[in-house]
This record gives structure tokens, C-alpha cells and sequence, in this order.
């Protein structure tokens, strides 16, 4: 009797590839059209995935997780080449412009949570003193207008 050895698929169907990372099948197609992975066509024209994209996937679920954009995850992963194994200084260059993102947001809600306390003795929201609205009324300069809560954005449209 001969012993049937179990070797690693080399690819893996839609399904299998959702099971095991926990994925949809439908985010999987999704994730296809935005070029953040991609899959070959058997003779049945069937999608067929290399076993390289369960860690693309994981890839992707992390920076989701973290609120990374897809659009970012998808620059990011245009230097990673899609067939092979991320080695970990390729995963140190991927990851470090998602940690300076990730610094700035961390910056950002810190103020907008420190500034929440200025609003909680006035109660009131004023478009002319609020820090959150409008810090030291600079909108007050280009007459009314819109909302202004990043400070970077605000700094980009002048």
C-alpha cells in the first residue's frame, strides 16, 4: 500500500483562501479589483490564488485594523513583489510611512482630545473662540466659511 504524502497545495481556491484567513470570498474579489492581491484562472476559468497571498491578506487585515486606507496598503504593497515570501526588512520598509501615519493621527486625536476640555466649560461651540472649530479664530481672517478640524488641511488650502 502506498503512503499518500501531504504536500502543500500550490494553489489554493477563493473558499480556501477565506477560511483560512477569515476573509469573505466577496472582500477577497473586492481586494482583486483594487490590486492588492491577485489570482491566475485554472482551465475552468476558475480563480486560483498562490498560497503567497494568505499573507497578503493578513498584511492587508493589519493595516485595516490600524485604519491604514486601502489606497496607502495598496501603495505600499506595489514595492512588495506579489509571488514571494515579505522578508522583514521588506515588512520594516512597508510598515515605517504606516507608523508616521499612524504617529500624526495619534498627534491629531491627543489634541483634539485635550482641546475637548476648553469645550466643556463653554458649552456653547463658538465659531469664534472654539479650539475645535476654529483655533485662535484664523478662519476669522478669510471672513465665515467652512469648518476647519485638521490643522494640516487647514494649512493646505492657503
Amino acid at each position: 500500500m502506498k503512503k499518500e504524502r501531504n504536500y502543500p497545495k500550490p494553489v489554493l481556491t477563493p473558499g480556501e483562501v477565506a477560511k483560512r484567513s477569515g476573509v469573505a470570498v466577496s472582500a477577497l474579489h473586492f481586494y482583486e479589483t483594487k490590486g492588492l492581491i491577485f489570482s491566475s484562472r485554472n482551465g475552468g476559468n476558475q480563480r486560483r490564488y498562490s498560497r503567497d497571498v494568505l499573507r497578503r491578506v493578513a498584511i492587508i487585515k493589519i493595516a485595516q485594523r490600524i485604519g491604514i486606507p486601502l489606497a496607502t496598503v495598496s501603495d505600499s504593497l506595489t514595492h512588495v513583489p506579489a509571488n514571494k515570501r515579505m522578508s522583514t526588512q521588506e515588512w520594516d520598509a512597508l510598515t515605517q510611512h504606516w507608523r508616521e501615519e499612524l504617529d500624526k493621527r495619534i498627534e491629531t486625536l491627543t489634541r483634539l482630545r485635550n482641546d475637548l476640555d476648553g469645550c466643556i466649560g463653554c458649552g456653547c461651540l463658538s465659531m469664534r473662540d472654539c479650539p475645535l472649530r476654529n483655533p485662535g479664530d484664523r478662519l476669522g481672517e478669510q471672513g465665515s466659511g467652512a469648518v476647519l478640524l485638521d490643522p494640516e488641511q487647514d494649512e493646505q488650502k492657503r
